[in-house]
């Protein structure tokens, strides 16, 4: 006997499909808003009003972001985020291993401390890290934010990661063991990429945090050549206070890496994220 449709499971996903439609709207009006202002001239922008339509489609204000040093912020930014993902991902996989698969006297207190650790406020450590920076003669260089970006980000992807190679199958090391890795072996063949989807996922989230940190960027630099492009965000818009154009197109190029990359990433994120949640 065929069975009819649950009327009521019908009218509950076009529900939630109504409500996905409305959040598109109000999550996406700010960016079509963003994108529409871009190609306005400023006179254009005061004259018509905010929601109007650009009158035709004019890069200049793109040319004239590009011609103010963007280079220079985006090649810091870039830089930065390369060398803190590499040295944070191996630092977090080179801890995440023992702690998650070696049974030793302080595996807890060690896993306490660094989940302790991530309810530090960075505010409290400006001045520290500033003397430090100073004192390693690092200080406006852009080689002094590595070390903060990677410091206050390793607890949280330590904690991650510890969780995720908890769930992976201990048969396959046992089975590795057995045909004679040693821990550095089984380390670099088994684990490591087996735990590519979580590693995939902090590389994600701390490249977005990375990408957008502002504060260290702010103390530890003061000269274009060692600024990243939070700062450019800052320094565009005390310099072009009116020019509402131009600054739009400052924020379109800065967080188009960003909305690249989790467009094409999105899938490595779920899965990942599943990947972690499921032990076993």
């Amino acid at each position: 006997m065929k069975q009819e449709p649950d009327t009521y499971s019908s009218f509950f996903w076009l529900l939630a499909r109504l409500f996905a439609v409305l959040w598109l709207v109000i999550a996406g009006a700010p960016f079509v808003f963003q994108i529409m202002t871009t190609f306005k001239s400023q006179g254009e922008f005061i004259t018509n009003g905010l929601f109007t339509l650009p009158e035709s489609i004019n890069f200049k204000n793109y040319i004239n972001v590009m011609q103010g040093g963007f280079y220079q912020y985006f090649l810091n930014s870039f830089f930065v985020l390369a060398v803190s993902l590499v040295l944070l991902l191996f630092l977090s996989a080179f801890a995440a291993y023992p702690l998650s698969r070696m049974k030793f006297k302080l595996n807890k207190p060690i896993f306490s401390v660094i989940v302790a650790a991530m309810s530090i406020p960075i505010h409290i450590t400006l001045i520290p890290v500033f003397l430090m920076t100073i004192r390693f003669n690092l200080y406006d260089k852009v080689y002094a934010l590595i070390g903060p970006n990677v410091a206050f980000n390793l607890p949280v992807s330590i904690f991650i990661l510890t969780s995720f190679m908890q769930g992976i199958s201990k048969e396959m090391e046992e089975a590795a063991e057995i045909d004679g890795c040693g821990k550095f072996s089984t380390f670099f063949r088994i684990m490591l990429p087996l735990s590519k989807p979580g590693l995939a996922t902090l590389a994600i989230y701390n490249g977005v945090v990375i990408w957008n940190e502002f504060v260290f960027a702010m103390v530890l630099t003061q000269s274009q050549d060692a600024r990243t492009l939070p700062l450019a965000i800052w320094e565009y818009q005390g310099q072009y206070s009116i020019n509402t154009p131009m600054i739009m197109a400052l924020l379109v190029l800065t967080g188009l890496p960003i909305i690249l990359l989790y467009i094409f990433s999105q899938d490595k994120l779920v899965n990942g994220m599943m990947a972690g949640a499921i032990k076993g």
